[in-house]
C-alpha cells in the first residue's frame, strides 16, 4: 500500500517543534543554495522563528540587490492595477512587509558588524560566516578585475604613444631625406688669375728704370733776369 497523505498541523511539544524547525530549515537553506548552483537563479531566503530569529540565504548578488529588483518588479506590476479599494489594501499590506524587511536587513547589518551575536547558535554562526567570507572574495575579486582593466588601459595607451612617436620620427627622416636630395650644392667657381713669372717682373722694372734714365731730364740751370741781378747787388 502506498503511504498516506499527511496531515499538517502544528507540533504541540516545544521541544519537538524547535528540532523539526532546525532539520527543515537547514533543509530549507540546502534547497535554495542547490537551486541558485543547478537553476542559475537568484534566491533570497528570509525564515523568522516564533522567537524572533532571522535566518537568511542569498545568493552571490547580495540580499538588498535581490529586494530592490523584487520592489521594482513589484512595482511594475502595481501600476497595472487600477487604483481603487484593491490598490489601497495591497498598499496596507505591503507597508507591514517593507517595515519586517527592513528590520530583518537591520538586524543582518548588526549581525555582520558583530553586534547581537549571543542568541545565535553554532550553525546561524557558521552561516554568518561563510556571508562574509563570500562577500569578501567577492569585493577582492571585483577590485582585482578594475585594477586588470586599468592596467590594460594604461598598457593599450602606452603602446599607443609609441606607435605615435615611431611614426612622427619616420615622417620627419623621409622629410629630412628627401630635402637633402633635392638641395644640390652648385660647384665652385674657378677664379683666373695672372700668371705671374718672377723672372719676368724683374725684366720689367729693370726695363722701365732704363726708360726712366734714358729720358732728358729738365734742366736745373734757369737764366735770371736782370732786374733781379740789379737787385741783389744793392
Amino acid at each position: 500500500m502506498g503511504r498516506g497523505r499527511v496531515q499538517l498541523r502544528q507540533i504541540e511539544n516545544k521541544i519537538s517543534r524547535q528540532v523539526t524547525f532546525s532539520k527543515r530549515r537547514t533543509g530549507l537553506l540546502k534547497k535554495a543554495h542547490e537551486i541558485s548552483v543547478l537553476c542559475d537563479a537568484e534566491v533570497a531566503l528570509i525564515v523568522f522563528s516564533n522567537k524572533g530569529k532571522l535566518f537568511e540565504f542569498s545568493t552571490d548578488s547580495s540580499m538588498e540587490r535581490i529586494l530592490d529588483r523584487y520592489e521594482q518588479q513589484s512595482n511594475a506590476e502595481r501600476q497595472l492595477v487600477p487604483t481603487g479599494s484593491e490598490s489601497q489594501g495591497n498598499w496596507s499590506l505591503e507597508c507591514p512587509k517593507l517595515m519586517s524587511t527592513i528590520e530583518a536587513l537591520q538586524r543582518n547589518l548588526r549581525h555582520f558588524l558583530g553586534e547581537e551575536l549571543d542568541p545565535l547558535s553554532l550553525r546561524d554562526l557558521q552561516l554568518l560566516e561563510q556571508q562574509i567570507d563570500t562577500s569578501l572574495k567577492r569585493i577582492r575579486t571585483r577590485k582585482e578585475r578594475a585594477l586588470q582593466n586599468q592596467n590594460n588601459m594604461l598598457a593599450k595607451k602606452l603602446k599607443e604613444n609609441e606607435k605615435t612617436q615611431t611614426e612622427h620620427a619616420q615622417c620627419e627622416q623621409q622629410n629630412l631625406s628627401q630635402n637633402s636630395s633635392s638641395f644640390i650644392q652648385p660647384p665652385p667657381a674657378t677664379i683666373e688669375f695672372p700668371s705671374l713669372t718672377i723672372g719676368g717682373s724683374f725684366q720689367a722694372i729693370e726695363g722701365a728704370n732704363k726708360e726712366a734714365e734714358t729720358q732728358p731730364q729738365p734742366s736745373t740751370n734757369t737764366v735770371i733776369p736782370p732786374w733781379m741781378l740789379s737787385h741783389v747787388n744793392r
